[in-house]
């Protein structure tokens, strides 16, 4: 925790781009995607992209190491899918632990690489923890509104096992991202906080909600100052936003949440609204100049982008960050 929270304190740290992007660049086919080790499974397995990380490690390693030439100074680890709750749509729950901690050892392996080419700047590894595809509150029916398609028990069992993979394969920091239920997320926290307990370390957490439309709140219903309040007794090392809005749909939500938190704030947009293809216009010099708004109003301790976003992104958002300091930390009690 202290060697991070001392770079934040005198940088802005970039976090990677899109995973799912440049994955989407290899095109890979249903026998890319099984590999040797899975020719024969009963079930198609095209689409978990997590599972590249078993099936296809270079083509993950690839992905990592063009977002560190960007000039990221954190990657996420290919598991925004990895619970059991997750794999379930492709029937690989028995291969959850494998799943994070090979994707977490690929990554580190890069960093560690990076690293010692310039070790005046050390590179990081956040262990990615996806929503899931279940809300624990909400219901998936509009004729029963009291059913609920997942438990918070169940979700932290299911966490707990990720991050325990996570840890295991060496990731500095564990980020719970794309927060659409903060129960969901409440689970994870938990689940963390028991592991860091049992383990006894104190690993960084970054939490990021999202913001899913105009309305200016999370799909279960929450405020930014709602959601705020709902994870800030953990002692977290960022809150953020990340996915659903572009830069600018997300700066005035963002200036909300940097105002009032006392944690590091972080914010790693999608590279504009999807167009009518559900593809991603925005180009680099375009979100660079709306991420810079961001810097002038000292909004953000971590930024870099999700859905959309390449590397060619990472780096024009690397160019600027290095030029402006950080936002200041009201109190570092928290932290």
């Amino acid at each position: 925790m202290s060697e991070i929270f001392k770079i934040l304190q005198n940088r802005i740290l970039v976090l990677d781009g899109a995973m799912g992007t440049m994955l989407q660049r290899y095109k890979f086919d249903e026998a890319d995607y099984r590999g040797e080790r899975f020719k024969d499974f009963p079930h198609p397995l095209k689409g978990n992209n997590d599972l590249l990380s078993l099936t296809q490690p270079q083509a993950i390693a690839e992905v990592h190491r063009k977002y560190f030439e960007a000039g990221a100074d954190i990657v996420e680890t290919n598991t925004f899918s990895g619970t059991s709750i997750g794999m379930a749509d492709y029937h690989m729950e028995d291969l959850v632990y494998e799943l994070n901690y090979e994707s977490a050892k690929i990554a580190k392996l890069v960093a560690k690489e990076f690293t010692k080419t310039n070790p005046t700047k050390p590179r990081f590894v956040a262990g990615s923890i996806g929503p899931t595809n279940r809300t624990a509150s909400l219901s998936p029916d509009v004729n029963r509104p009291e059913y609920r398609a997942i438990t918070f028990e169940e979700l932290r069992i299911a966490y707990k096992e990720q991050v325990e993979a996570l840890i295991d394969g060496g990731v500095d920091m564990l980020l719970v991202e794309t927060i659409f239920d903060t129960l969901n997320a409440k689970a994870a926290l938990f689940a963390i906080e028991e592991v860091k307990e049992v383990r006894q370390i104190d690993i960084p957490v970054m939490v990021s909600g999202t913001i899913t439309d105009a309305s200016g709140r999370t799909l279960s219903g929450q405020t930014v100052e709602a959601f705020m309040a709902s994870v800030s007794h953990i002692p977290l090392l960022s809150i953020g936003f990340n996915c659903a809005l572009g830069a600018e749909q997300l700066k005035p939500y963002l200036q909300r949440l940097a105002q009032k938190t006392d944690f590091f704030t972080s914010a790693h947009p999608n590279a504009g609204l999807p167009n009518a293809f559900g593809e991603y216009d925005q180009t680099p010099k375009e979100m660079q100049a709306l991420i810079k708004d961001y810097m002038d109003h000292e909004l953000v301790n971590i930024i870099g982008g999700c859905c959309g976003t390449t590397p060619e992104h990472i780096k024009a958002i690397a160019e600027v960050a290095k030029e402006y300091r950080p936002r200041p930390l009201k109190t570092a009690a928290n932290v």
